[in-house]
């Protein structure tokens, strides 16, 4: 099992952590409203989890540009 995370835009991938172990206050995921863990984490099949995030290129091109952050994704 491990912990997959992975570009909200770009799909880019970010970083894995292999052993899982650890609870998800200690990851942060108890600050995420039900609705945005619904939106950012995905349990897969072999025990897997991915989670959506944001690579360091598209932080950048969000500083860059602001009115970006009302799109889902601006990359396509």
């Amino acid at each position: 099992m491990a912990l997959h995370y992975y570009c909200r835009h770009c799909g880019a991938r970010v970083g894995t952590i292999e052993q899982v172990s650890v609870y998800s206050e200690k990851l942060g995921f108890h600050h995420l409203t039900e609705e945005e863990r619904l939106d950012m984490i995905s349990y897969k099949p072999n025990g897997d989890i991915h989670v959506k995030t944001i690579c360091e290129d598209c932080q950048e091109a969000l500083a860059r540009n602001p009115e970006w952050h009302q799109y889902e994704k601006f990359i396509h």
